[in-house]
């Protein structure tokens, strides 16, 4: 019932008041939920996110990590023009400037990846920006369990550009947010727990026991590069990865989606 509520909602760009139904506690609990919505959400998986999970709830949970789906028709490519980010009035909804992993080949399943295994599964990495968002306004402020249930708090992702020599650069890439024209946040792949590469192994090894896989193409938003802003209809934000590009967006009222 949770996850037909949260579905919901968020098709018909509905804000929620509470969350529906009993808060998760743990986070099996919150990924039974998160399955359940994934079942009743009519387009495909084609990457997930990642987010870092702070104290004290990464010793409660015993992991500082959680995932969360992202979806085929929700994934777009910046260019010239502001991206367009659709904001539910009354929800939640932000912008992280992160960076992307695209999977080269589809991996075993199996567990006990290490960043230097999962590096090898990688054809190319992207800038990126994750569009954090929820129909609940209090997705982040009851631990990570609830925000895990609810697609891991994502609403999109938008592509940049493919960054060159990857491998080679990418401890040291940096980037910026920037809210209509004011900075508020800049960090880079080291504000990221272990750097991209471990989120990417965190993902492999947390997929396995749910029997779920990464595919060759999928995309991996790997975290928070530079904090995470909240932007409401109306508002611009870029993201400015320096030599890597900007990526533009430009936050405008959701819309019932089919």
């Amino acid at each position: 019932m949770t996850a037909a509520l949260l579905v919901g909602a968020r098709r018909e760009a509905r804000a929620l008041a509470d969350f529906p139904g009993p808060r998760p506690t743990s986070l099996a609990e919150a990924y039974a939920i998160q399955d359940a919505a994934i079942a009743a959400w009519p387009d495909r998986v084609a990457g997930w996110k990642l987010a870092r999970i702070g104290a004290p709830h990464d010793t409660i949970h015993g992991v500082g990590r959680l995932a969360g789906p992202i979806f085929a028709r929700r994934i777009r490519a910046a260019g010239s023009r502001p991206v367009s980010v659709a904001v539910i009035s009354g929800g939640y909804t932000a912008i992280e400037a992160e960076y992307v992993l695209e999977i080269g080949e589809t991996p075993p399943s199996r567990d006990r990846w290490t960043p230097e295994d999962a590096a090898g599964l990688v054809s190319r990495a992207f800038t990126g920006v994750e569009i954090a968002g929820s129909p609940y306004a209090g997705i982040n402020q009851h631990g990570p369990a609830v925000t895990a249930a609810d697609f891991g708090n994502n609403a999109g992702l938008v592509i940049g550009q493919a960054i060159s020599d990857w491998r080679e650069r990418l401890p040291g890439l940096r980037c910026a947010v920037s809210i209509d024209g004011q900075v508020r946040g800049d960090g880079g792949a080291a504000a990221i727990p272990g750097g991209p590469l471990a989120s990417l192994a965190f993902l492999l090894n947390h997929l396995h026991p749910r029997g779920r896989v990464l595919n060759t193409g999928d995309l991996v938003s790997t975290g928070a590069a530079a904090g995470v802003h909240p932007i409401i209809t109306g508002q611009t934000a870029r993201a400015d990865f320096g030599v890597d590009g900007v990526i533009d967006c430009l936050a405008i009222a959701a819309e019932p989606a089919p």
